[in-house]
């Protein structure tokens, strides 16, 4: 599945629109999960929080026409790097909410389907794309240090 540059930035408004409201410069909350509910009939991502408090709510046009499986894979797939975007973006930093909390995917009955980023000041997890290669890597290793 493909999105529009339009369908990204609809995305990414709806993330910003849902942490805007942690960003109100009071004292700190304690929110465990930001739950990202994708629904492929009727296109919507709805953003919650741990009190399923609706926090944003935004219509994707090409979820509604996608016929595929694999919807939550590509949902996945998408949400993760804008994600990872605005962390890199400072778009997190200011939130008063205390670490660590998770932006989660979650289905239509509220099951995680996976969980796209873990903030926490000091944990990282660990990804599909951070291991590849990985066996290759320490094999080569293995075999440098056996060598010497």
């Amino acid at each position: 599945m493909k999105l529009s540059q339009s369908s990204i930035a609809l995305l990414e408004n709806a993330i910003k629109k849902a942490i805007g409201k942690y960003t109100c410069g009071c004292e700190q909350t304690i929110v465990t999960d930001i739950h990202l509910q994708a629904n492929q009939n009727s296109g919507e991502l709805s953003i919650f929080d741990d009190e399923d408090e609706e926090l944003s709510n935004v219509t994707i046009e090409e979820w509604m026409t996608y016929k595929g499986d694999d919807f939550y894979e590509n949902v996945e797939r998408i949400l993760n790097p804008i994600l990872c975007n605005m962390r890199n973006s400072g778009d997190f930093d200011k939130l008063t909410i205390l670490k660590p909390f998770s932006f989660v995917l979650v289905d239509d009955e509220k099951e995680t389907v996976a969980e796209l980023l873990l903030m926490d000041d000091d944990t990282l997890l660990v990804n599909e794309e951070l291991l590849k290669g990985l066996d290759e890597e320490l094999d080569a290793f293995l075999k440098d240090l056996l060598e010497k």
